[in-house]
This record gives C-alpha cells, sequence and structure tokens, in this order.
C-alpha cells in the first residue's frame, strides 16, 4: 500500500506505464482518503484538479470509482462531487485467498456454530492489538492514541485515516466538542465480512477495548458503505487538534 509521502509522479519511464502508474496512484488516494474531491487528490499528487479527472473518469468509465455528492457543512449551496472506491474497485485490489477462507469458515460454522467463527475473528485482530500497544508507547491523550491505532489499521491493510468532526462553539467562539472517525477505504476481509458480521463486531469491540471509549459504527464496507467509519467520541477539549495531522 503507498502512503501519501510516497505519492509522487513518477518523472521518467514509458508514457503508457507512466500514465498507468498515476492512474493507480490516484486511484490509492480515492482509496484511503474517499470521499475527496479531484482536487484534493490532484493537490497530494501534485497534478492539476483537470489531470486528475482525466483519471478518474477512466476509473469511473472501469466501474473503479463512483461519486458521491456531499454537502457543506451547513447544507448550503449546491452538492459537491466526492470520489470513493467501488465494490468492483475493491476487488481489484485482490482476494484470491477469500473463496477458500469463505469455504473454510462455512463449514466451521456448521459444525462449531457462530462462537467458533467469533473466536477466528478475535484471533485475526490480535495482531493489530499486539501492533498497537507497541505503537503507542507512552500516549495516553485520546487524539495521540486514536491517530495511533489508524497508523497500525493502514500498515495492515485497511486504508485508514483519521478526521475530525463534529466541531461546535460555545458563546466564546471556543470550540468545546470534538469527536474522531476512523475511516477504512479498504477492507481485505470484506466478504468475509459479509457473510460474518462477527469480524465486523470483534473489530468494533477491540477499537474500544483499545481506546478506553465506546465507539460507534457509522457505516461498513461489508453493509454497503463506501468506507468502515468509526465515531471516537473526544469529549469536551478546547485544544485538542485533528489526529490526522499528527
Amino acid at each position: 500500500m503507498y502512503s501519501t509521502s510516497q505519492l509522487d509522479v513518477p518523472a521518467a519511464g514509458p508514457v503508457d506505464g507512466q500514465r498507468e502508474s498515476t492512474r493507480d496512484r490516484v486511484l490509492q488516494v480515492v482509496l484511503t482518503q474517499g470521499p475527496v474531491s479531484a482536487a484534493r487528490v490532484g493537490e497530494l499528487l501534485g497534478l492539476t484538479a483537470a489531470a486528475v479527472r482525466r483519471h478518474l473518469d477512466v476509473l469511473s468509465e472501469e466501474g473503479a470509482v463512483e461519486v458521491k455528492l456531499v454537502s457543506g457543512n451547513r447544507g448550503a449551496g449546491r452538492p459537491s462531487r466526492r470520489y470513493v472506491v467501488s465494490r468492483a474497485g475493491q476487488s481489484r485490489l485482490g482476494n484470491d485467498y477469500l473463496e477458500v477462507a469463505a469455504q473454510a469458515l462455512h463449514r466451521l460454522n456448521q459444525v462449531g456454530g457462530a462462537d467458533a467463527v467469533r473466536s477466528v475473528a478475535r484471533d485475526r485482530f490480535a495482531a493489530v492489538e499486539d501492533r498497537y500497544r507497541e505503537a503507542i508507547g507512552t500516549a495516553s491523550n485520546l487524539k495521540d492514541r486514536t491517530a495511533a491505532l489508524a497508523r497500525v489499521l493502514d500498515e495492515e491493510g485497511f486504508a485508514a485515516s483519521v478526521r475530525t468532526v463534529g466541531l461546535a462553539a460555545n458563546a466564546g467562539g471556543r470550540t468545546t466538542l470534538k469527536a474522531a472517525q476512523i475511516c477504512q477505504g479498504h477492507c481485505p476481509l470484506q466478504d468475509l465480512a459479509a457473510d460474518f458480521p462477527q469480524f465486523c463486531e470483534e473489530e468494533t469491540e477491540l477499537f474500544a477495548r483499545l481506546l478506553g471509549v465506546d465507539v460507534r459504527r457509522l457505516s461498513t464496507l461489508p453493509t454497503g458503505g463506501h468506507v468502515c467509519t468509526t465515531h471516537v467520541p473526544l469529549g469536551r477539549d478546547a485544544d485538542q487538534t485533528d489526529p490526522a495531522e499528527q
């Protein structure tokens, strides 16, 4: 997986290969940042919005991305166009092992029931928990813990990022409430989780346990969402900054 720091356009090479490489990187930005505008993709890649739209048009024709209309913060004006990776685009990223895994889980469910499947799901996320506890170090701030969790998820192939939402201001104009959303643009377990919701349930419980707060799942890829989105309440702290800025 690419990180945003690796999303530079190739400086040399065959024109066709260069175009294809850039297009793949456009897709990667949509995957990790979506819903995202063409202008934002261009900013991350060092391309003009017009150049990005040409790649997005091709990806859209291929069925790899789709457009989502997003209203402004106050709901005024025309909705803006944001791009997300489609279900077909998710499949394009590769899931060769899933058919065999699904067959095994269906057999396990028949023999051992839902609890046996849940045990497999819990074991799957044990590596994330171990890596997270190593990455978090001595950080005690919820904002920092959330950012660390997103980094670990990203390294595990979930194309994760963090966004700050739900800003509010008191009479003095100071921000009093903030929440974070952990957004996962890709799920290596998507097809499995569609048949076995225990995977999503165990992941949500893991997030709550690691962060030490009640989290809420707003959307998931297996149930038709464009991204997996988990709401993390940051509480009343006027001095908190966006975890994505860390």
